[in-house]
């Protein structure tokens, strides 16, 4: 119940084929396919935060400041 049988997809996919014709299902899937790669590729590819150095910089160094936290409170 709610499910789609296997003639439905059948169905779905004859009307599908008749509507764009192989050829161009065909291209459509190469270009899907194309697509996905590029975008993995790209996220595979983006530098890490560290990595943004250039080669032979050295990496700056943090410094902690000790303190207290003082509110003035001013009047307007």
């Amino acid at each position: 119940m709610g499910g789609i049988s296997i003639w439905q997809l059948l169905i779905i996919l004859v009307i599908v084929v008749l509507l764009f014709g192989t050829k161009r299902l065909g291209s459509m899937g190469s270009d899907l396919g194309a697509a996905i790669r590029g975008f993995r590729k790209s996220m595979q590819d983006e530098p890490k935060p560290e990595d943004k150095r250039l080669p032979g910089e050295e990496p700056q160094n943090s410094e902690v400041i000790q303190g207290e936290a003082q509110r003035s409170e001013e009047k307007h």
